[in-house]
């Protein structure tokens, strides 16, 4: 018996590797498994070597394995493609109509299945995906009416005769795998999973539910990849709660939009990727300007201009920071797991309407897309801080305007919605005085100027930084942001039965940068590494700028639009000791 494996299935872009996946890991997540996914996928909507790659364990996992156990191929390019993962004994099971090949050198044992003959005598080959399925299914000696049970959820909607004949795919591609086989591989039996109840989504899903909870109830977008997931979550959820979704003509218009909801009082979001956000930089200048509170997510991927649409990066950050013209407030939160884009998301609504800027929410391809078995989420942990706002502006004298913009020892001034009595200004993406009155006074302006950027001294940001750090004094400090928390734990760990000591701290807050924070921590290191998935090292030149340590840090950096392996930073990490 053994406590995890992984599973790969492999084909061409619109041929079902995507509905086999999800239904193998629903079955899987069903039984009580932790499960991390992995999708590598063409920027088209059919044709294309696509793979999903799933860790299955009995503990809780957030990285992707290095090596491969069981490899489903639909062709003969997904084994030529993904064999060399195949770890030593491992299997392929693919269909026998490409007449399957391993090539040489690969250590693994072939299970030709006729999967495309089976389904087409079943009646379409179109139901060769759950033929494959099953085979995989039966040799991991797994209970077979759980599967079922997963097909049904599948294909319920199209009628039981479909439901029927989908299962009796299941089952010939089981029998056939077995009688191969001689029964399951003894050595590809899993452990019992531990039975507790687990979550299991993307992070563009947890996002979505994370905005409903925090009251969000319009969204204004435009689809782009890989944020398009949030709209169509949110396309079924909002109106359940009396809020819509908008697709816009474009980003300009989505993010406009969505300051003119939040000015009229309703929590209002957006979603792109990085051209999107390139897009939106003058908008994000008139939130700014304006005091009005915003809230963007920005799933990154690979860059720039059209790049890698559909590829990991962690390339936007220095975007996010400092995009758009002149200087005002905003605030940059990066989630680090799925129970993190659902409570930041409720998080950076609260922010944005306490210090009425524009909050970012800054995710990766890999955590927005990657599929992840998560903690049941903790509804007792919401709470909703909508800051300043009043229902009732105070009397005014005969012509006197409400000082939407008055000077504060915070900085953040009371709000008042459309249509309040007494609580009428101008507004203006001028420059202007505490009315909203456009000013170009030398005093006002730098007054106005200290106000905003001022307001976010005392920002207090959920878990800024997030630290594992059992030792005082540790060889290496490894530092990371976004999806790469669970592959530096698994490097840890073997960088810790070789002897090395490590301490691993996750960048949460990415600006206003957490300097203080992070001081102790680099002070103590000997060595530090920053590990990011782009060219120009941006995580670690805010770190050297903010925090210092120059001569500490060491940058390790991916950008082939990947994610890191553990093997990856487990080989750089050890080449510093």
């Amino acid at each position: 018996m053994i406590s995890q494996l992984s599973w790969k299935i492999g084909g061409q872009q619109g041929e079902g590797v995507e509905s086999t996946d999800r239904i193998f890991s629903t079955a899987l997540n069903r039984l009580g498994y932790y499960l991390y996914g992995y999708r590598h996928f063409s920027s088209r909507i059919k044709g294309g070597h696509t793979n999903n790659k799933i860790r299955i364990s009995t503990k809780p996992i957030r990285a992707i394995s290095d090596d491969l156990d069981i490899l489903v191929a639909f062709d003969q390019e997904s084994i030529d493609l993904n064999a060399k993962e195949l770890r030593a004994g491992g299997v392929v099971v693919a269909d026998a109509k490409f007449n399957p090949v391993i090539p040489e050198g690969v250590d693994a044992r072939l299970f030709a299945v006729p999967i495309t003959k089976i389904a087409e005598e079943l009646g379409t080959s179109l139901m060769k995906n759950m033929v494959a399925s099953g085979a995989s299914w039966a040799l991991l000696g797994l209970p077979l009416e759980v599967f079922n049970k997963a097909v049904e959820e599948e294909f319920g909607r199209k009628g039981p005769a479909v439901v029927e004949k989908n299962i009796e795919a299941v089952k010939h591609g089981a029998e056939f795998v077995l009688e191969q086989a001689g029964g399951p591989l003894d050595a590809f039996k899993l452990d019992e999973a531990d039975g507790e109840q687990k979550l299991f989504m993307i992070g563009n899903e947890a996002i979505g539910l994370g905005c409903v909870a925090a009251g969000c109830r319009l969204m204004s977008a435009y689809p782009i990849t890989p944020a398009s997931e949030i709209m169509e979550y949110l396309i079924k959820k909002l109106p359940k709660f009396g809020g819509t979704v908008v697709q816009t003509e474009d980003e300009i218009a989505a993010v406009t939009m969505a300051i003119g909801a939040n000015y009229a009082g309703v929590r209002t979001m957006t979603a792109s990727a990085g051209p999107g956000l390139s897009l939106m930089m003058e908008a994000i200048g008139l939130a700014g300007m304006t005091e009005t509170p915003l809230v963007i997510v920005n799933t990154q991927r690979g860059g720039p201009s059209t790049g890698l649409p559909t590829k990991q990066e962690q390339s936007d950050l220095n975007a996010m920071v400092y995009g758009t013209h002149g200087e005002i407030p905003k605030i940059v939160i990066a989630p680090a797991s799925i129970e993190d884009c659902f409570y930041d998301m409720i998080e950076a609504f609260n922010l944005a309407e306490q210090y009425q800027v524009p909050v970012i929410v800054m995710t990766d391809l890999q955590l927005s897309l990657g599929k992840q078995s998560c903690d049941v989420l903790d509804l007792n942990k919401i709470q909703i801080n909508r800051g300043k706002l009043v229902t009732e502006a105070p009397e005014l004298a005969q012509h006197e305007l409400f000082k939407r913009y008055e000077f504060t020892e915070d900085g953040v001034s009371q709000r008042v919605l459309p249509g309040v009595k007494n609580g009428i200004h101008h507004v203006t993406g001028v420059e202007h005085d505490e009315t909203g009155r456009p000013s170009e006074s030398a005093i006002n302006r730098q007054r106005m100027m200290d106000k905003r950027l001022n307001k976010l001294n005392n920002l207090q940001v959920r878990e800024a930084i997030r630290v594992d750090a059992p030792h005082a004094e540790p060889e290496l400090l490894i530092i990371g942001m976004g999806s790469t928390g669970g592959t530096i734990d698994q490097a840890r760990a073997w960088l810790g039965e070789d002897g090395v000591t490590t301490n691993h701290i996750t960048v949460r807050q990415i600006h206003p940068f957490p300097t203080e924070q992070l001081f102790p921590y680099l002070q103590a290191a000997k060595k530090v590494v920053v590990l990011e998935n782009n060219a120009t090292a941006q995580l670690a030149g805010q770190i050297k700028m903010n925090v210092g340590f120059a001569d500490k840090i060491n940058s390790q950096l991916k950008y082939d639009g990947n994610p890191f392996l553990p093997s990856e930073v487990y080989q750089a990490c050890k080449e510093l000791v």
